[in-house]
């Protein structure tokens, strides 16, 4: 009985050395600054000044009082909404295709991957060329097709700069949730693609009968990584609008590291980063448990 236990003991030891390295760097990394950041919303700080300012829930108070902090907070909430009703059907649509067309696609699928392998800086320039309206790329199309009565300041136009930059972005992580869900239909075991062929069902009707809603736990996992990953995005944002113009694109991101760092206003940049992580870890649960009580 002491032999076992002391085994038991041991082998948790093991487990535990074995994890220490990891759980010390999330400590570090992850944990620590979610703590300092809740800390220096306290405190009114520059970022680079010894002494801190306390002003207790001061900095909580203003970002209630925060006009454009609730507009970039609708911007997200925009931002979520479409980004799963652009990204998700086209997604599944192209994994459809791609899985249909078996090995023969297989050069295809390296070939719509690119975009998510490009580096969001590098998107971010090359489409605020594209978008210049007087030389850019569709700028150029429009004109040959004789409907530049269409174009217009696509970056400029607070009416239509946060679609123009959505798109951009939509472009990009499309690869991405293509290649979930093209691993998701390969999980769909082949004798019910054949027992519905045999059945008489067409391409369309095995589609809608059966490997949709067997991808529907896939497609729930999506949506989830989708709403988190639009509540703290920032890259495109920030290389193509920074925020403007009249912050028509700003997100709580690009709002956050434009107070603490380049406003170096650290206490409030802190305040809203502290909002941030409270929102979307929120909105994460909600959503987890949503779709687990779907699924129950």
């Amino acid at each position: 009985m002491q032999r076992d236990k002391a085994s038991k003991l041991m082998q948790n030891l093991g487990i535990l050395l074995f994890l220490a390295p990891a759980l010390i760097l999330i400590g570090v990394y992850i944990i620590w600054p979610i703590i300092m950041s809740f800390d220096l919303s306290m405190y009114e700080w520059d970022g680079v000044s010894p002494r801190k300012l306390y002003l207790g829930f001061k900095n909580w108070i203003d970002l209630i009082h925060d006009s454009i902090f609730w507009h970039a907070f609708g911007n997200n909430i925009k931002f979520i909404f479409l980004s799963i009703i652009i990204e998700m059907p086209i997604a599944i649509l192209i994994a459809v295709m791609l899985d249909r067309g078996g090995k023969k696609f297989d050069a295809f699928k390296s070939l719509f991957y690119l975009p998510m392998l490009m580096s969001s800086v590098a998107i971010g320039v090359l489409f605020k060329y594209i978008y210049d309206p007087s030389f850019g790329l569709l700028a150029g199309i429009l004109n040959f097709l004789h409907l530049d009565f269409l174009n217009q300041d696509w970056l400029g136009d607070p009416n239509v700069a946060f679609y123009s930059v959505v798109a951009v972005i939509c472009w990009q992580y499309i690869p991405f949730y293509m290649i979930f869900f093209i691993a998701a239909i390969s999980n769909i075991p082949h004798e019910l693609y054949e027992a519905a062929r045999i059945d008489g069902a067409t391409q369309g009707q095995y589609f809608w009968k059966i490997e949709l809603p067997l991808l529907a736990p896939s497609i729930k996992t999506a949506c989830i990584l989708s709403l988190i990953g639009s509540l703290k995005y920032f890259d495109l944002i920030y290389v193509m609008t920074e925020g403007g113009p009249s912050n028509a694109t700003e997100l709580m991101a690009t709002y956050m590291y434009k107070n603490a760092f380049a406003s170096f206003k650290m206490g409030y940049g802190s305040t809203i980063a502290s909002a941030m992580f409270i929102i979307i870890t929120t909105a994460g649960i909600l959503a987890y448990f949503a779709t687990k009580k779907k699924e129950a």
